[in-house]
């Protein structure tokens, strides 16, 4: 899948939505993704995660983690096309780790898998707690990069599609200075 194929998958879905928005990271942005609305269908998760492993396929990949709750489907799926195990992360007490028996052996070649990247705060928790499982990041797939190529992991990082959303602090916000209503999609409580 190229990248018009996958904004226009995004766009039939309504996956991406226009207004006023408070992201995960604490952030306004006129944009927001609602991943889930591509998502919750089975057919489309399955491409857009071919493709994304498709990327990866010759990095002898072990195990694929992502975070909940986005990060499960993706890791399931991607772990699936190749051929690996999929685990994921989850806050326990606010912090970033792994749960459920779920294990990251020293040396394995990790496959970090996310939804939707503005700041990569989520990533790089994950990225956190596959170092200090002493695992080794084979690289980062992103089903949306958000950030206008502003989020760089220190290793290999793709993603399926690129946008440049502007994003501003709340004090900053233009949006708020024009006093339209702000919307909170993300599950994440600030």
């Amino acid at each position: 899948m190229n990248e018009a194929q996958v904004k226009q998958l995004l766009i039939d879905t309504g996956a991406i939505l226009e207004g006023h928005f408070l992201l995960t990271s604490g952030l306004h942005s006129p944009m927001y993704v609602e991943k889930f609305q591509v998502l919750q269908y089975p057919q489309h998760t399955a491409a857009l995660c071919a493709a994304l492993a498709e990327r990866f396929r010759d990095k002898q990949i072990s195990v694929v983690v992502g975070p909940v709750t986005g990060g499960i489907l993706l890791a399931h799926e991607v772990g699936k096309n190749l051929g690996t195990r999929a685990i994921f992360t989850e806050r326990e007490n606010g912090v970033m780790t792994l749960r459920r028996g779920f294990v990251i052996h020293p040396g394995e070649r990790v496959l970090v898998v996310e939804d939707i990247v503005t700041t990569g705060g989520s990533v790089q928790e994950v990225l956190d707690v596959v170092k200090q499982a002493q695992g080794n990041v084979a690289g980062v797939a992103l089903l949306v990069d958000r950030s206008g190529g502003k989020v760089s992991f220190g290793v290999p990082t793709e993603a399926l599609l690129h946008l440049s959303v502007q994003s501003y602090q709340p004090a900053e916000c233009p949006l708020c200075a024009k006093g339209l209503p702000i919307t909170k999609r993300g599950s994440r409580k600030l």
